[in-house]
């Protein structure tokens, strides 16, 4: 941890600022008279669960606020001593993009598509200095460079969509970095990303940080973020501060109920262990997957095979939770999907409770739905917006011809609500009603209400606050126990993969690289790849 910042006049002093938003239902008061202040050279990292009001403190800061928003009367924005709420827009825009910079959480969507990479960060530049384009394009080259953007004279004119995740985040860096700002407000810059890319931007962050004297707001719901990264933080809730101090008190000695609940909501425990005589109720032997792609001209139109999977065997027995970890594009979603046939496998054996499955059509699958299962990463985009919570969990009753009579049904759906701790009462709302971690209870009810025997879940806790996934985490452990479920449990966060799996398999390229106990794998990695995914999730000091 770097020492924080001792000179006695603040970079940026936030005093009092609020923000409401008038809608149709009403006045929402998204922030709530907060108050703090950011020392030249400092990391100040905000957390807080979805809707605490980090990111409109932020927003509030740069003035890029939306329409129905209202900044508080009282609020001040100290920036080297200027109020920023009293400057014209036209002095604003200076400071923006210049002296104060953000980035953002998905940068696939703050780059603009249709322009090439360095050409945006260009106008970064353009905008507020004076350079010729040319003089620009090495400027653009040189900041790819410190951002560690590969081949970045070849990058230069590449769009966003032919940039991995981690690179279009570095191009982000790049241009909020293009005129050296004096603050930089990173808003959840690394959630979306794999934990190894994640571990790679946060230590470039700290570089770049340390070279150019630069401040850090860092907005994050990722306890291990803040402690990495992080001199002094604010714990929000509701829109308010409810604990502020240095990163190390905080964390040592948090004195708020809220701050203690958000530390103690960890992913923690192990999972209970397996009889020895347990069945097997899945299994799949030398799986490989192929996708052929098509490239080139319409002229010169070329294909290649992609491998997927390749050649990978595993097995799954009653009760347990076998986790499969890897980078993205590591086939682990592929080999999921591939083992209950929602892809079809190129080669190899399935067997599903003794029963070979790998050749069955769709057809003669369609009786084996009800015991092979899933839960999606998304569930907002897993469920029918147009349907209310009963059609969605009556729909696989009603397919599968479960349930005698309507008031039967009706029944099935109150009883499984209340299985994912949920009030049997909200069956008449839609999905845009409730938050994330409701929707993602929601669709595991979907799932257990056809009493299956195997659920594939496929990274179900990774778009959730940390509080709301503990909350999953425990309500699939109980379902697990109560149910003998069995679980392939698809994730690269190896915190949660540490409390819940019984086993694990480690991907990359398509190959399994490590597999076994997930203790032993976790605490004594074989590989430098597994060792490279441990460090970064569980070791951040020595990633």
């Amino acid at each position: 941890m770097r020492e924080g910042n001792t000179s006695k006049a603040p970079l940026l002093d936030v005093r009092d600022v609020s923000v409401d938003f008038r809608t149709v239902g009403g006045t929402v008061r998204a922030v709530r008279g907060n108050s703090f202040s950011v020392g030249k050279g400092e990391t100040l990292a905000l957390v807080g669960e979805s809707g605490s009001g980090k990111s409109v403190t932020a927003r509030a800061i740069m003035r890029m606020l939306a329409e129905n928003a209202e900044v508080g009367g009282g609020t001040k924005v100290l920036f080297r001593g200027r109020d920023l709420m009293e400057l014209p827009e036209t002095e604003m825009q200076r400071i923006r993009g210049d002296r104060i910079t953000m980035i953002f959480q998905e940068p696939l969507t703050s780059l603009n598509p249709i322009y090439r990479v360095g050409d945006q960060v260009a106008e970064i530049i353009l905008s507020h200095r004076k350079v010729s384009k040319a003089g620009a394009k090495r400027e653009v080259i040189r900041l790819l460079k410190e951002v560690r953007v590969p081949e970045p004279e070849a990058r230069f004119s590449q769009y966003p969509h032919q940039l991995s995740g981690g690179q279009r985040q570095r191009v982000m860096i790049a241009m909020a970095l293009a005129n050296e700002p004096d603050l930089l407000i990173a808003d959840e810059p690394t959630t979306a990303l794999d934990v190894t890319i994640q571990a790679e931007i946060l230590k470039l962050l700290k570089d770049l940080q340390s070279r150019h004297g630069m401040a850090i707001i860092l907005i994050t719901h990722d306890l291990g973020v803040v402690r990495m990264t992080s001199d002094r933080v604010c714990v929000m809730r509701y829109g308010e501060i409810l604990e502020d101090g240095t990163t190390a008190d905080v964390f040592s000695n948090p004195q708020h109920p809220y701050t203690k609940h958000l530390l103690e909501s960890e992913p923690s425990g192990v999972p209970d262990p397996l009889p020895e005589d347990t069945s097997e109720v899945i299994r799949g032997t030398s799986m490989r997957t192929v996708f052929r792609i098509k490239h080139g001209s319409f002229l010169n139109r070329r294909s290649m095979d992609l491998v997927a999977v390749n050649d990978i065997s595993l097995k799954v027995r009653a009760g347990e939770t076998l986790g499969i970890v890897g980078e993205s594009g590591s086939g682990k979603s592929t080999l999921g999907m591939s083992l209950i046939r929602l892809q079809q496998p190129t080669a190899g054996a399935i067997e599903f409770r003794g029963n070979r499955i790998e050749g069955l059509s769709k057809r003669q699958m369609r009786p084996l739905r009800t015991d092979l299962q899933v839960v999606f990463q998304d569930p907002f985009s897993s469920l029918n917006p147009r349907m209310i919570v009963r059609q969605i969990l009556g729909e696989g009753l009603v397919v599968n011809n479960i349930g005698g009579s309507g008031r039967e049904r009706e029944r099935m759906i109150r009883d499984a609500l209340v299985e994912v701790q949920m009030d049997p009462e909200v069956m008449d709302r839609f999905p845009n009603e409730f938050s994330g971690g409701q929707r993602q209870r929601i669709a595991i009810a979907r799932a257990i209400i056809l009493r299956p025997r195997f659920i594939l879940l496929d990274e179900p806790t990774s778009a959730l606050d940390l509080s709301i996934q503990a909350q999953i985490i425990d309500l699939l452990r109980e379902l697990r126990r109560r149910h003998d479920l069995s679980y392939l449990f698809i994730s690269h966060d190896l915190k949660v993969v540490k409390a819940l799996c019984h086993n694990v398999i480690v991907m990359q390229h398509g190959n399994v690289v490590e597999q076994g106990p997930t203790g032993k794998v976790l605490q004594n990695p074989e590989t430098e790849y597994t060792r490279r995914l441990v460090d970064a999730a569980l070791n951040p000091d020595m990633a």
